[in-house]
């Protein structure tokens, strides 16, 4: 939805004596008929008559004169809303002008409401007849008599300072109607509602969402589920709902914060509360949890029921509530909030609907609303407010207690408390946060911590391989952080965590120690850490540290400002499991034995010390390094099993015989890189090696065949490469083959035994004639990438047998026909035909 600009008045509810009095027509539309009547108002008279509103829409049939009919004259008057379309030319009619100063006049006697909508036209042209509003006033101002002309612009700036729909582009046309009907459809329903939704924004999508979900018209029993992180409007959207549809049910009963109630009465007072409310008895007796069940089955199987359970976290709550479909009677409906999916796919609740933060338009209506009460917003505030908004992130609860914070106060005002926030989050925000975090395991608190401090927006795998280094079991707790709504994994890769959600685990380090940052687990702000190491403190608490490179505001970017601690001091910290450093600081003559996370981008030594011995290592990731030879000699890390060097100055390849259990090998880019150790054979666990754009690696060694657990091989771009081992075909395990760039001539024969490949990619091997016969036993092959292969001129007969082939890339080749084998194969392929 796109609403208007925000210095207006906030859409009101109709005033219950307004609403009571019977009216003949629910909406009243003011249009332009030139501008809109096949477009915009067309489609939204039609969804307003779908939805069952009775509208009234100023026909052309009627007879148009110098002044408006008695017959709108009475349809304005026997209508509870009126909506004004304010199109281009709206106000070069004179009939529009009328029926718009009919509609304001009519607005300030009675209270009607008026909904603005500004079709291709800016809310403040209309308030100050500026544009071709303007253009159309100096025409009237020509022919009609001044008062009348007074009346209309006073009608338009009216108008233009009521708060309605800004449309500014067609593609949303369908969401700013659905919008529009849904509002009027909400405030139509019940003169009770004003109090609960006053302050509603957004809310018309989620309730139409919600009651698609609910499918009133069937007679099953159906549980639905309401999930979202904590603050983000649930239990609002479930009252809401609830009593929309409260009058279709033979009972109801809204149990809010079982959560709370269960810790403090235990599930009885629950079970008791739900019964009488239902039965409206009031000294009915439940002896225990089980009695509570056999009474909720035996006196509630029978009726047709709304209950509402708002705020479930544990599955006994729900066990022991509304344990299963046949204790209530056909066409019951059991909507239950909770901040833990988990809870509601352990109760096998099929009908799950989240809750997300509000989009930037709804929630700067929102927090406005707030912190103006409704009325004008001064310019000044409105880029203010943006930063308020970006701090929010969209969740409802942080816009309504900083709006509420804020009111009345001045602009320097906001700007301090713009400035509080940074170093101090809005605590009254941030405990209904916690309220999820204080209910993990503590190996799920110290991954959610690790993310909100360290890994926010880093891609999973990544964040997987640390927290596994770390020994935190992270493929359960990262499920667990999700079902509880904190945390997601956006675009199926990169680890998200909310804004506000972060600032808390943040907030929650912080106030380990306050005053002393020595004390406190993590650390990752550079004046923390500064204060730290050169006052010698952390010693003892301190687990994980980011040190970010810090510049001075003039400096050059490779000019890193001067550190003056000490660089024993990091070797004292015994406890130190993760250090993550982005810069050039000094050399790394001490690094705690504990460590067994190093990542260290711009590592400034060619090697590790000889004195370091780093037992606990798990994980090594020195990218864009000065790493000539890692280690010399043989050195032991039993526990390694990520090495990353990519883009490092790597020219010597370590002897790997010390670190038996490597599973991923990244040397990417390391251009100095003639060749591997043959001590590579010894890694029987490893499952990728990368070697993309090593440009001066020229072949491997055999011994790489005896990589039963290799997956990936990546030697695209190698551009020396022209040869592969003979017995290739060894790698039973390899899934993924990338030869792209190299000036390999021929693959082996042996390429036959690679039965799991599913991919192999040879983009832009200019030197590679034919493929093998051979490749045509790769069953599992999905992908086949022959693209830029200009001197291949033709496939295997064959070809056809590769049944598991779905990716065929053929342009740039030399190739004229496919063989008859693949035709009709559902093989998606790009071909240059010649």
């Amino acid at each position: 939805m796109a609403l208007m600009d925000m210095k207006t008045d906030s859409l009101a509810f109709p005033n219950s004596s307004s609403s009571t009095a019977r009216r003949k027509y629910d909406v009243f539309l003011s249009f332009r008929g030139e501008d809109t009547r096949y477009k915009f108002m067309g489609h939204l008279y039609q969804a307003l008559i779908q939805k069952g509103i009775v509208t009234f829409k100023d026909d052309e049939k009627l007879e148009r004169g110098k002044s408006i009919s008695s017959e709108l004259l009475k349809a304005i008057e026997e209508s509870e809303f009126a909506v004004v379309i304010l199109s281009e030319n709206y106000a070069s009619s004179t009939w529009c002008l009328d029926e718009l100063a009919k509609i304001i006049h009519y607005k300030n006697e009675t209270g009607m409401i008026v909904l603005p909508v500004f079709h291709h036209v800016e809310p403040f042209d209309v308030r100050k007849q500026m544009g071709t509003f303007e253009q159309a006033f100096v025409k009237h101002e020509e022919k009609e008599n001044k008062e009348r002309v007074e009346k209309w612009k006073d009608a338009l700036t009216q108008v233009g300072n009521l708060a309605g729909w800004h449309l500014k582009d067609d593609c949303f046309e369908i969401e700013n109607i659905k919008d529009i009907v849904g509002w009027i459809s909400l405030h139509l329903k019940y003169d009770a509602l004003p109090y609960i939704a006053k302050d509603l924004v957004g809310i018309y999508s989620r309730m139409e969402e919600l009651e698609s979900r609910l499918a009133l018209g069937s007679n099953d029993v159906r549980f639905i589920g309401i999930w979202g992180m904590g603050g983000m409007g649930k239990t609002t959207l479930a009252r809401v709902v609830y009593y929309m549809l409260s009058i279709k049910f033979e009972a109801c009963s809204f149990i809010e914060d079982v959560r709370e109630k269960s810790e403090r009465d235990g599930l009885v007072g629950l079970q008791q509360k739900l019964i009488s409310n239902i039965l409206m008895e009031t000294d009915l007796k439940i002896g225990d949890k089980y009695d509570g069940v056999i009474k909720i089955r035996n006196r509630l199987c029978c009726k047709r029921i709304l209950l509402v359970l708002d705020d479930v976290d544990k599955l006994d709550q729900l066990k022991f509530l509304v344990g299963e479909h046949d204790w209530f009677g056909p066409g019951s409906r059991i909507i239950i909030t909770t901040r833990d999916e988990h809870v509601l796919i352990a109760h096998n609740v099929k009908e799950i609907y989240e809750v997300n933060g509000l989009n930037h338009e709804h929630s700067l209506q929102l927090f406005l609303s707030k912190a103006f009460k409704n009325k004008r917003v001064p310019d000044d505030y409105l880029e203010l407010s943006n930063h308020f908004l970006d701090y929010a992130s969209g969740l409802p609860l942080a816009l309504e207690v900083l709006g509420s914070f804020l009111v009345g106060k001045s602009i320097v005002e906001w700007e301090s408390a713009l400035e509080r926030l940074k170093e101090f989050p809005e605590d009254t925000i941030l405990q209904v946060l916690k309220i999820s975090f204080n209910g993990l395991h503590d190996k799920v608190k110290e991954i959610f911590l690790h993310i909100a401090c360290f890994f926010n927006h880093w891609g999973k795998d990544r964040v997987l391989e640390i927290l596994d280094s770390l020994g935190l079991y992270p493929v359960i707790g990262l499920k667990e952080l999700i079902d509880k709504s904190l945390l997601k994994f956006m675009y199926k890769d990169i680890v998200w965590m909310h804004d506000l959600l972060e600032e808390m685990g943040r907030d929650i380090v912080r106030h380990e120690c306050l005053d002393d940052p020595g004390k406190r687990s993590r650390l990752w702000r550079y004046e923390d850490i500064e204060n730290v190491l050169k006052n010698n403190k952390g010693i003892e608490v301190v687990q994980a540290m980011h040190i970010l490179r810090n510049y001075d505001d003039d400096d050059d970017e490779d000019e890193v400002k001067e550190t003056c601690w000490s660089p024993k001091a990091i070797s004292q910290m015994y406890n130190l499991k993760f250090l993550r450093i982005d810069g050039i600081f000094h050399d790394p003559q001490h690094l705690p034995n504990s460590l067994r996370v190093l990542c260290w981008r711009y590592y400034p030594s060619n090697s590790l010390p000889s004195t370091v011995q780093l037992d606990e290592l798990v994980m090594l990731w020195l990218p864009q390094s000065k790493i000539e030879q890692l280690w010399i000699g043989t050195k032991n890390f039993d526990k390694m099993k990520f090495i990353d060097l990519s883009n490092s100055s790597l020219s010597i390849s370590p002897d790997f015989t010390g670190v038996p259990n490597l599973k991923k090998l990244t040397l990417s880019y390391c251009q100095n890189l003639r060749e591997l150790h043959p001590s590579i054979g010894i890694l029987k666990k490893l499952v990728l090696l990368n070697l993309r754009s090593c440009k001066n690696l020229t072949c491997l060694p055999d011994t790489i065949c005896n990589l039963k657990s290799l997956e990936c091989l990546d030697l695209s771009w190698c551009s020396n490469c022209d040869n592969l081992p003979e017995n290739l075909g060894n790698l039973k395990g390899l899934k993924q083959l990338d030869l792209s760039g190299t000036v390999i001539k021929e693959l082996p024969s042996s390429i036959e035994g690679l039965t799991a490949l599913t991919l192999l990619a040879l983009k832009d091997c200019k030197n590679l004639v034919c493929l093998p016969s051979a490749i045509c036993c790769l069953k599992l092959l999905e992908r086949l990438d022959l693209s830029g292969c200009s001197n291949c001129d033709n496939l295997a007969e064959n070809l056809g047998n590769l049944k598991g082939l779905k990716q065929l890339y053929l342009s740039g080749t030399a190739i004229k026909e496919l063989p008859s084998s693949i035709e009709g194969a559902q093989i998606v392929t790009t071909c240059q035909r010649t």
